[in-house]
């Protein structure tokens, strides 16, 4: 299917494969909790880990894929950073902020990010969010709400803090690599600017492996590969493709899939069953989603 750019941008609306591409995305992503459990290394080796073996991946994809390899401009390294540099700050500030809050407060607080996504998305790139969005926003934080037993929970003030940047940051990811993919347009890849945050992500966690030295079972290992080729990799290949056709808000918002989905995978293998509350706050967030990415498609069509 063709998308057709104009000087950079995108014209129209974003079509379903876009939104399914990011859907995909957020259900790998959701699948972290679960083998995260499952690997007892220090938080930062996972994410280290899995970033290396990621940034190989999407490599080995760009390298595979068909047509022309558009070589990296010295005008985009900047964007490049920025991205990087956000995306690092995510991970390093969510990790931290689970050490030193509530697990309820860090999700809860990451999970303002399609709120941050679209006031700068508004801003920086005037994609200004329609009110069914605004609407799915607001259905979202209730489901939020009701997820996590119904609010926030004592912990930190600096780790609750911690976590509210790491939304701040999430939201700038995802601001940062649309206004790539708009600059670019088709010749562009916003899986360039995945690789290079990987990249910047591994190197970061190199002086956690001379201070928590790593356990090499074939179960840790198995683990780690599947986050880095599939929940990292996979999902951030996805993301690159749907961010190129989806606005900033509908993106976090389909995205904010994955905290709902992530406890399910957590019963199937583990037997932890989630609360009445964590299942009508899903339903409500899983109601959003739906309402905000199918009403633009039939306002279209009519």
């Amino acid at each position: 299917m063709a998308f057709p750019f104009n000087n950079g941008r995108l014209n129209g609306c974003p079509g379903l494969s876009g939104q399914g591409a990011v859907f995909l995305c957020a259900l790998l992503w959701s699948t972290s909790g679960l083998f995260i459990r499952l690997v007892d290394w220090h938080p930062m080796l996972i994410v280290g880990s899995r970033s290396f073996l990621a940034a190989l991946f999407l490599l080995a994809l760009r390298r595979l894929s068909p047509g022309p390899k558009k070589r990296i401009a010295l005008g985009e390294m900047p964007a490049l950073a920025l991205y990087g540099i956000c995306y690092a700050a995510t991970m390093i500030l969510f990790v931290t902020a689970n050490t030193m809050t509530a697990a309820a407060n860090a999700i809860m607080l990451q999970y303002a990010a399609p709120v941050w996504a679209a006031l700068l998305g508004w801003f920086f790139l005037r994609e200004r969010p329609l009110w069914e969005q605004w609407c799915a926003l607001a259905l979202v934080g209730l489901g939020m709400f009701f997820v996590f037993s119904g609010g926030l929970e004592a912990g930190s003030m600096t780790g609750d803090m911690l976590a509210l940047a790491s939304g701040v940051s999430f939201a700038g990811n995802t601001v940062v690599l649309r206004a790539y993919a708009l600059r670019t347009g088709k010749d562009g890849s916003p899986m360039d600017i995945l690789i290079f945050s990987h990249i910047i992500c591994a190197v970061f966690s190199v002086p956690f492996f001379f201070l928590h030295p790593v356990t090499l079972t074939a179960h840790n290992i198995l683990c780690i590969a599947y986050m880095g080729i599939f929940q990292i990799g996979l999902a951030s290949a996805l993301f690159a493709t749907g961010i190129k056709r989806v606005p900033v808000t509908q993106a976090m918002l389909i995205s904010s899939i994955e905290p709902v989905v992530n406890p399910i995978w957590v019963m199937l293998a583990l037997g932890e069953r989630p609360t009445v509350f964590a299942v009508v706050g899903g339903g409500i967030i899983v109601a959003a989603v739906l309402f905000s990415s199918i009403l633009p498609a039939l306002r279209r069509r009519s």
